[in-house]
């Protein structure tokens, strides 16, 4: 193995990474999940009438791909934050491998009870009429 090759082998994992994650979103831009019979119906909504805290992803998946940030936040609010922290999270991953030091994500217990929290309240205020904006 060649010196370059050996500096860039640790690149490989947050390469395949953004690969695997941008072709899922071309997918998704090339094939509309709002046109029927693409993608199947979440099971709790289909079966309760109940969105979930992931119903509306693709749509807003959909709209990010396209440049519609209204449209995306108005699908699901929650999916577009954490195409945020997603994004933030590799940028930093990827510089730190390209610095050659390690990237470990230690979350405090209290951030991942807080994020549950979050994501709890998301799902039953977009369930309420008053959080209607809310449901996809």
């Amino acid at each position: 193995m060649t010196a370059a090759a050996t500096r860039a082998a640790p690149l490989a994992t947050p390469l395949a990474v953004l690969g695997g994650v941008a072709a899922a979103f071309a997918y998704v831009a090339t094939v509309d999940p709002n046109t029927p019979g693409h993608y199947p119906v979440c099971p709790l909504l289909h079966y309760t009438g109940i969105y979930c805290p992931g119903c509306g992803g693709l749509r807003s998946a959909y709209a990010v791909a396209h440049g519609d940030l209204g449209a995306a936040l108005g699908s699901n609010a929650l999916a577009v934050a954490g195409y945020a922290v997603f994004a933030v999270f590799w940028a930093v991953w990827f510089s730190r491998t390209v610095r050659g030091r390690p990237f470990t994500v230690g979350l405090k217990p209290a951030y991942v009870w807080g994020v549950a929290a979050v994501v709890i309240a998301f799902t039953i205020v977009r369930n309420l009429p008053f959080g209607a904006a809310l449901a996809p």
